[in-house]
């Protein structure tokens, strides 16, 4: 690990990071060049004091997780994000298959919707970014580990993780998400995340087991979801997507048409905390 040349990469990174890349406002006291560094700290989901160390060639060695954080918090390139990981002294992912590096102009676009719901999700389910909007209607999933953090997996392993959707769409979800995962699974095949989803869930639910030996293939989302908070109650929300095709990555954006009371229900998210995700 280079902490001298880690510490320099992540101050000029920060400097050249201005608040309108990141949907923040300028303000008119600000002075110094770029973000702060608690700004950068709460983009990339650590302690404000974690980054001044690394800033000041003095922190610990970084985890892979805590990278790949640190690159998506400063909008880097794949370049960028390769050459962080190696000044860290880990080896640079590899760029095979899906990857899970969301790119700068999709996250530029993410900043953008500050009050509508939107997500970056990698074609396993995973969500890799959010922002608070979501968080607050879907579920804080920053703190989702191992294969939970794919929703399929939750879906079967933690039946809880359902009250997301009406009781009476449960079975409809349950055969899409199995269809998309059987999607994954043929893109990434043998030995891939999607093998070991698919492994953990055939050992421990039979509702699984019943439904992936139906092979069931080609099954669509709906553009028009039904969602239940437990504080607004159900919403019959709007979902566009945005395909990035090179990385097997999709941004969801929930709407609902302006005037109705689910509009209503949305504006008053913000006002809301992150709702819960049970893990």
């Amino acid at each position: 690990m280079d902490r001298l040349q880690l510490a320099d990469f992540l101050r000029t990174r920060r400097e050249a990071l201005q608040p309108e890349d990141v949907g923040l406002p300028r303000g008119s006291r600000r002075r110094a060049p770029g973000l702060r560094r608690e700004e950068v700290a709460l983009l990339c989901d650590m302690s404000s004091d974690y980054w001044s160390r690394l800033e000041q060639a003095r922190g610990p060695q970084p985890s892979d997780q805590m990278l790949a954080a640190m690159a998506r918090g400063l909008r880097l390139s794949l370049a960028e994000r390769d050459h962080l990981f190696r000044l860290a002294g880990r080896p640079a992912p590899e760029r095979v298959g899906r990857g899970e590096h969301v790119a700068p102009g999709l996250m530029r676009v993410l900043d953008r919707l500050h009050d509508t719901p939107a997500q970056v999700m990698t074609d396993l389910g995973e969500t890799l970014a959010q922002n608070a909007a979501a968080a607050a209607l879907l579920g804080d999933d920053a703190g989702l580990v191992g294969l939970d953090r794919a929703v399929v997996h939750r879906w079967f392993a933690d039946p809880t993780s359902r009250d997301v959707y009406p009781r009476e769409d449960h079975d409809l979800r349950g055969r899409v998400f199995v269809a998309d995962l059987r999607g994954a699974l043929a893109r990434q095949g043998p030995g891939s995340r999607a093998a070991r989803v698919v492994e953990s869930l055939l050992a421990r639910s039979d509702e699984f087991g019943r439904l992936w030996a139906e092979h069931e293939v080609g099954l669509r989302h709906e553009p028009r979801k039904r969602l239940v908070h437990p504080e607004l109650g159900e919403m019959l929300l709007d979902c566009q997507k945005l395909v990035d095709v090179e990385q097997a990555q999709v941004l969801l954006v929930f709407t609902a048409t302006p005037g109705t009371p689910d509009d209503d229900k949305l504006r008053l998210l913000a006002s809301l905390g992150p709702r819960p995700v049970l893990r």
